[in-house]
């Protein structure tokens, strides 16, 4: 009698267990993302970074313009030797390469910059969001329109990570 009572609950329990429906959220990470406070400090480092860049790439172009101006007069020259003309027109070849390279590094090293800058805040986000569904009971979060279809049964779970994280609600935050 034991052994069937204990062989049904053996049998029971994960039923029981199965019988619990699980429980899915949604959350719209990037405009919780977009309120954080640390993003806009990013942006700034980034916005004083790229203005940086941009000083010293007009500086590049600048310096090219006048070799271009100085290249055209000694064209105009006829006084002027053809290997002078040509290396003033290799020079000015070189300063457009270095222009390129430079813009091309700039760009790279704002996109690192910016990588390397955000991945904390990511992080503080995704601990957020962990943290609710873990306190919660959520069996899975998935973002905002990643699915096909959310039945009402989907909790939207934006506003607890918000709070998670000490921002306002949306409505004040917009």
């Amino acid at each position: 009698m034991i052994k069937k009572i204990l062989m049904a609950l053996v049998v029971a329990l994960p039923l029981c267990a199965w019988a619990q429906s699980p429980k899915f959220g949604v959350v719209d990470a990037q405009a919780v993302l977009q309120d954080m406070p640390e993003l806009k400090e990013v942006e700034a480092k980034i916005g004083e970074a790229s203005k940086t860049y941009e000083t010293e790439y007009a500086k590049i172009n600048e310096e090219l313009q006048k070799k271009y101006t100085e290249y055209q007069e000694l064209e105009k020259d006829p006084t002027a030797l053809q290997q002078i003309k040509e290396r003033r027109l290799s020079e000015m070849q070189e300063l457009t390469q270095k222009s390129e390279q430079f813009a091309q590094t700039a760009h790279q090293d704002l996109q690192r910059q910016q990588a390397q800058l955000m991945q904390p805040i990511q992080q503080k986000l995704m601990d957020a969001i962990k943290a609710v569904g873990t306190e919660q009971g959520y069996t899975m979060i998935f973002p905002e329109g990643m699915a096909a279809f959310t039945s009402t049964q989907v909790t939207d779970v934006t506003p607890a990570v918000r709070t998670k994280l000490g921002l306002p609600a949306a409505s004040a935050a917009k």
